[in-house]
């Protein structure tokens, strides 16, 4: 039964995935008499809690939730932040049982949430579908606990590994469902990153189209010499952007730039002729960015891979052939043995018709 009340849980969290960042994605039920009397999810930071959602749908519908039961994703929050604590609420509607998923690992909470619970005489259990609570707030976790974006790779190539001819065309190696589903990742992250030669191939506008969507991810062009034309679609006023450039770049044109509300200009140091990745993981990390999509191009991709700063790779494959003069979607990583290669775990595979998707994890 905890199982089944557990799934409801996190079906409601998985509405706002990817919309609550910097916040986790939380989803809540109130189960009374062996049925569920209130349903909640976390809708925004700055919004109230699954917790507390869950607590107001019970007794907006006439329910004493007194004796109640409340299956929640994730441990309740007990401080004060841009909302009070849940530990609050659940204590002062006399709850007498709640059952977690997993622990949050934020150091304000990790743990004490349940303590302050079980002080009040509630029982408390953990770790109830831990696994698939975690995995559903696997960019949070990685966010607080590794002080940085969680980092996500996504690649489409043909079936030989190429991700364009040798003329540099590209559009399109993966079909149409493939690419609407490119659209839902980008909705679940905070950010989507690209390097100048892909704004310049492609012109993209890096937004989120073919699904609902109620916010647009920020962009994150990383441009050293500030190559891209400022009409591109990158700079138009459809998602704010975050630009990083170096220290020499035309101070004029950083000036047209900051003209626009919705962009940021970001100057970092080179360290032998290029950005250190870590330079602007902490910039981003500073900027609130929870989840980055980075999606091209080679040259970016092969760098986070080199420096094995990652945590998932989205994968699509095209049952394609282009051949050995295409564009690979690798670089040299300076692998010789193949015992030095770079190991990945599938976690997942899909179809989208004539296409697959391989979820990776490093």
């Amino acid at each position: 039964m905890d199982k089944k009340f557990m799934k409801e849980a996190l079906k409601l969290a998985e509405i706002r995935k990817g919309l609550t960042h910097p916040n986790p994605t939380v989803g809540a039920v109130i189960i009374k008499d062996g049925k569920i009397i209130g349903k909640g999810f976390h809708e925004k930071a700055g919004k109230p809690h699954a917790e507390r959602e869950a607590i107001k749908d019970a007794l907006s519908k006439g329910y004493d939730i007194t004796g109640s039961i409340m299956y929640v994703t994730l441990e309740p929050c007990c401080h004060y932040g841009r909302t009070p604590p849940c530990t609050e609420a659940i204590i002062d509607n006399r709850i007498s049982k709640v059952v977690i998923a997993t622990l949050d690992p934020n150091p304000q909470v990790a743990g004490k949430g349940v303590e302050i619970l079980r002080n009040h005489g509630i029982k408390v259990i953990t770790g109830v579908l831990e696994e698939e609570a975690r995995k559903l707030n696997e960019d949070f976790f990685v966010f607080i606990t590794e002080k940085r974006p969680f980092i996500h790779l996504k690649i489409a190539q043909s079936i030989d590994g190429k991700i364009a001819t040798k003329t540099g065309s590209s559009k399109w190696i993966t079909g149409e469902d493939a690419r609407k589903y490119v659209h839902k990742l980008r909705k679940e992250a905070t950010a989507v990153m690209v390097g100048t030669g892909t704004v310049l191939s492609d012109n993209p506008q890096l937004t989120v189209r073919h699904i609902e969507t109620e916010k647009q991810p920020k962009r994150v062009i990383i441009d050293r010499d500030l190559k891209i034309p400022i009409n591109y679609k990158v700079f138009d006023k459809n998602a704010d952007t975050v630009i990083f450039t170096s220290k020499n770049a035309d101070k004029e044109k950083i000036k047209q730039l900051e003209k626009k509300e919705n962009i940021k200009v970001i100057q970092i140091p080179l360290k032998e002729g290029r950005f250190d990745l870590m330079d602007i993981l902490e910039e981003l990390y500073r900027l609130e960015i929870v989840h980055l999509f980075v999606e091209g191009g080679k040259d970016l991709i092969t760098q986070f891979i080199s420096e094995k700063l990652f945590d998932k790779i989205s994968l699509f494959i095209a049952p394609k052939i282009i051949g050995e003069d295409g564009l690979s979607a690798f670089g040299k990583l300076g692998v010789e043995n193949i015992k030095d290669t770079l190991e990945l775990t599938i976690k997942n595979i899909k179809r989208f018709k004539e296409d697959i998707m391989l979820e990776l994890y490093h």
